[in-house]
């Protein structure tokens, strides 16, 4: 049996897919299109490109898994605001996958937050700094729900990256938070000791206090710490 003429009219409507793609995103840049601003009908781009609808809705369909524009029933394609959400499939799966491991993640979140501590310290709002240190302390006034740790701990984390005002950060920081779900509570068993999950909440508020006094150097220190030993109780639960 030959396939071939199938195998063809797949990789044309690929092609064409992809052509559309590319076609869509140059106009969003082309006319400086913003989040929430609206995208041509089906039908308009279906017309100016010379395709089929069903193509152009194949597009729309690929650019709204990648988070750039948003699709509801009935309603014109908008343009997406940024967020984590494609980047995080992706961390996911590659870490299911084997292609990625814990100790590798880990490597590039203290890299990249030793930085946002950083930038925190130096470009954080005085309600920024409050809200960072509110979420330090819920950790320890939580301390016997683990999951309300977990919790304000995640967010700590992705309100220093916003406190950085790089938006990037952000996003890679957000993105990270899924594989962090399922690593956290890993980690914090691991620990010999009800001391030792205390001590770790102790850093995330004096990291939260440098932040909110303004010293970027304090700051990138106990960020380096805290990354440290929680890459050496994963170690110890052998998942690191």
């Amino acid at each position: 049996m030959n396939l071939r003429p199938v195998e063809d009219e797949q990789h044309i409507a690929g092609s064409l897919v992809g052509t559309a793609i590319g076609a869509i995103t140059q106009h969003i840049r082309t006319n400086e299109l913003g989040p929430g601003d609206r995208l041509p009908s089906e039908a308009t781009l279906s017309k100016e490109l010379s395709v089929s609808r069903s193509v152009v809705r194949e597009a729309f369909r690929s650019l709204a898994t990648m988070r750039l524009i948003d699709l509801s029933a009935g309603k014109r394609a908008t343009v997406a605001q940024l967020d984590h959400g494609a980047m995080s499939l992706m961390i996911e799966h590659g870490v299911h996958t084997a292609q990625i491991n814990i100790n590798q993640v880990y490597d590039v979140r203290r890299t990249i937050e030793t930085r946002t501590a950083t930038l925190a310290a130096l470009r954080r709002t005085d309600a920024e700094a409050r809200t960072i240190l509110g979420l330090a302390k819920a950790m320890e006034d939580n301390f016997v729900d683990a999951e309300k740790v977990m919790e304000s701990d995640l967010a700590f984390h992705l309100e220093i990256a916003r406190a950085s005002k790089n938006p990037i950060f952000s996003m890679i920081v957000g993105a990270f938070q899924g594989v962090s779900r399922q690593t956290w509570p890993i980690g914090w068993r691991s620990r010999a000791s009800d001391a030792e999950r205390h001590a770790m909440n102790a850093i995330h508020i004096e990291l939260a206090q440098a932040i909110a006094a303004g010293d970027p150097q304090a700051a990138s220190q106990l960020m380096a710490r805290h990354f440290d030993e929680s890459v050496k109780a994963l170690l110890a639960a052998g998942i690191a």
